[in-house]
């Protein structure tokens, strides 16, 4: 028991410390996509934003061949990717050499019903396309319920054009699924109700026959002599209102006393003596 005592202390503060730790953590993730600077920040993209709070501070990488190059891509919701500042979306060559595809710092969020449409602009210029105009990466994020966060593709890369250039990416999340209705009929409702009110009934009848009356075994249970009856009522119930066969009748009522009266009518055999 004293070792207890001595320890409890030590166990207060680990606790204590874990508490603190997840909280922070909380805080800290509650921030996470408010470092996405938004062309505008307008309702919709502030909401469309929003959604992706569960996916920030995750890195995501892809693999690729193009053109007989292998790319690496690294993708991160509103924070620095790869160790490039300002970098939401970054590609990395055989020879480790990285290119900022989209910069957090110029971020546009669109969203739907079961999508979220996110795009960094202003990322590393090309050198020989698209008139030598800024990367942009859109990451196109589709609702599935159920995984967490599923891994990136690399869908394509539109360089051929003069301008407008972008790279597409693909990641399916249930952070993006709206929430599900839950619409109960009236007959549910009602059975919920019925269910709850059975079960106070139940429990506060059980605890006050125990701790109140002092009831032990079945008596304990709330109302017991009715219940014990419920069985044999309901028979007779039944047997009275369903049963199709005619009852006999009662014997219909005649003057005749309970107590023989004191006077008896004698009968006359006279007629049967000899004369």
């Amino acid at each position: 028991m004293q070792v207890y005592i001595r320890h409890r202390p030590e166990r207060v503060l680990v606790w204590t410390q874990i508490l603190l730790l997840l909280c922070g953590t909380a805080v800290f993730a509650s921030d996470g996509t408010k470092n996405c600077r938004l062309f505008s920040k307008s309702e919709p993209e502030l909401k469309a934003l929003s959604m992706l709070e569960p996916l920030a501070h995750r890195n995501f990488t892809a693999k690729t061949t193009v053109g007989g190059q292998n790319y690496t891509y690294a993708l991160k919701v509103c924070g620095d990717v790869g160790g490039v500042p300002g970098a939401g979306a970054i590609q990395v060559d055989s020879k480790g050499e990285k290119t900022m595809v989209g910069s957090y710092n110029s971020t546009q969020a669109i969203g739907g019903t079961d999508w979220v449409m996110l795009i960094y602009r202003n990322g590393d210029k090309y050198d020989n396309h698209c008139s030598k105009e800024s990367r942009k990466a859109i990451i196109m994020i589709f609702c599935k319920r159920n995984i967490d966060v599923g891994p990136l593709k690399v869908v394509l890369e539109d360089r051929d054009r003069e301008q407008d250039c972008f790279y597409l990416f693909e990641l399916d999340s249930s952070a993006v699924c709206s929430p599900l209705d839950s619409h109960l009929s009236a007959g549910s409702i009602v059975l919920i109700i019925g269910v709850c009110l059975l079960a106070v009934y139940l429990v506060g009848g059980f605890l006050y026959q125990r701790l109140v009356v002092g009831a032990k075994g079945m008596e304990q249970m709330p109302n017991y002599s009715f219940w014990v009856e419920v069985g044999n009522l309901a028979a007779d119930g039944c047997d009275f209102v369903c049963r199709s066969e005619k009852r006999a009748d009662p014997h219909a009522y005649s003057g005749v006393a309970t107590e023989p009266s004191g006077e008896e009518t004698e009968e006359r055999d006279d007629h049967l003596l000899p004369m």
